[in-house]
C-alpha cells in the first residue's frame, strides 16, 4: 500500500519508516519538507502521492511552549489537522490521526476508556481535541489513536533524560503524583501497520498495558540500566512548576481495541526493558 506519513521526523515517524518501510510504500514528509498549516502544500502533496492511507503524526508537541504559542499550536494541530482531514477525504485514503491523553483534565482515578467526555486543561490539549473534531467532521474512514507518555530512540523524552541524568547525577527529583501509562513507539508504530489495513474504524486508546507515577516510571529505567546507585527524591507536582499544567492521571483502557479484537500492546515494564537493552544501547554504543 502507499502509505503518506506527516510528521516523519519526529519520534514516532521514525519507528514508523522503520516498520513500514519493508512492506509498503512510503512518502515519510518532515515538518521541513511539509508544513501541514500550509493547506497549498497539503494538498499538492497528498495529490501527487494518491496515497491509501496518511498517517498524520505532525504536531506541535512541545506542552510548555503551546501557552506562549497558543496561534502556532492551534495553527499546527487544529488547523494542519484540518487541512490534512480534508485533502485525505477528496483522496479516498484512509486516515490515521495521532492524538494524546492530554485532552483529559486528569480527575478521573480509574483508567479512561473511548466513551469518557474530554476536558483538557492546557493548550496543547484542546488544540488537540480540536484536531479529533475536525477529522471527525472531514473524514468516512479514519482511525484516532490517543497515545501517552511516548518515548523511543530518537529526539528527547523522560526515558532518555533520566538515563542521561542518572550519568550525570547522583540525586534526581522525580515527581510521584503524576500517574499515565508510557509507550514504546516502535510498539505504536507496530499497532498502526495493524490497524490501518482493517475497517475498525474510530477511536482508540493506544499504550503499552498497566500504569504508573513519573517516579515509578524513573525507578525501572534506572534498574534496568543498573544505575540503582543513584538516589531518586520523590516530590510533588507542586516542586516544578510549569507554564502548562499537566493532567496528574491519565491511564488509559484500550477498551475499543479489545472490542475489535485487535493485538493489544504489551505491558510497559517489559516495552521499556527492550528498548533499553536493544534501541537504547544501541545507540549510546554509536555515541
Amino acid at each position: 500500500m502507499k502509505v503518506l506519513i506527516t510528521g516523519a521526523g519526529g519520534q514516532l515517524g521514525h519507528d514508523l519508516i522503520r516498520v513500514l518501510s519493508g512492506s509498503h510504500q512510503l512518502f515519510a514528509h518532515t515538518r521541513t519538507d511539509l508544513n501541514i498549516a500550509d493547506e497549498q502544500a497539503v494538498y499538492a502533496a497528498i495529490r501527487k502521492a494518491q496515497p491509501d492511507i496518511i498517517i498524520n503524526a505532525a504536531a506541535h508537541t512541545n506542552v510548555d511552549l503551546a501557552e506562549q504559542q497558543a496561534n502556532e499550536a492551534y495553527l499546527i494541530n487544529s488547523i494542519g489537522t484540518n487541512h490534512v482531514a480534508r485533502a485525505a477525504a477528496e483522496a479516498g485514503a484512509k486516515l490515521v490521526h495521532i492524538s494524546t491523553d492530554y485532552v483529559f483534565d486528569g480527575s478521573k482515578r480509574t483508567p479512561y476508556t473511548e466513551s469518557d467526555r474530554p476536558n483538557p486543561i492546557n493548550i496543547y490539549g484542546n488544540s488537540k481535541l480540536h484536531a479529533e473534531k475536525f477529522v471527525e467532521l472531514a473524514c468516512e474512514r479514519y482511525f484516532i489513536l490517543r497515545t501517552s507518555w511516548l518515548y523511543g530512540r530518537t529526539g528527547s523524552n523522560f526515558v532518555t533524560k533520566v538515563a542521561s541524568l542518572a550519568r550525570q547525577k547522583e540525586e534526581i527529583s522525580v515527581v510521584d503524583d503524576q500517574f499515565g501509562s508510557p509507550t514504546y513507539t516502535l510498539d505504536l508504530a507496530r499497532f498502526i501497520e495493524q490497524l490501518m489495513q482493517t475497517d475498525h474504524y474510530g477511536l482508540y486508546h493506544a499504550s503499552n498495558r498497566g500504569y504508573c507515577s513519573r517516579f515509578e516510571f524513573a525507578q525501572e529505567i534506572l534498574r534496568t540500566l543498573q544505575l540503582e546507585h543513584v538516589r531518586l527524591v520523590p516530590v510533588s507536582s507542586d516542586a516544578f512548576v510549569t507554564p502548562a499544567e499537566r493532567p496528574a492521571y491519565s491511564v488509559f483502557d484500550d477498551e475499543a481495541i479489545r472490542r475489535n479484537r485487535l493485538p493489544r500492546l504489551r505491558p510497559w515494564k517489559e516495552a521499556l526493558v527492550d528498548f533499553l537493552l536493544n534501541d537504547y544501547n544501541k545507540e549510546e554504543s554509536k555515541s
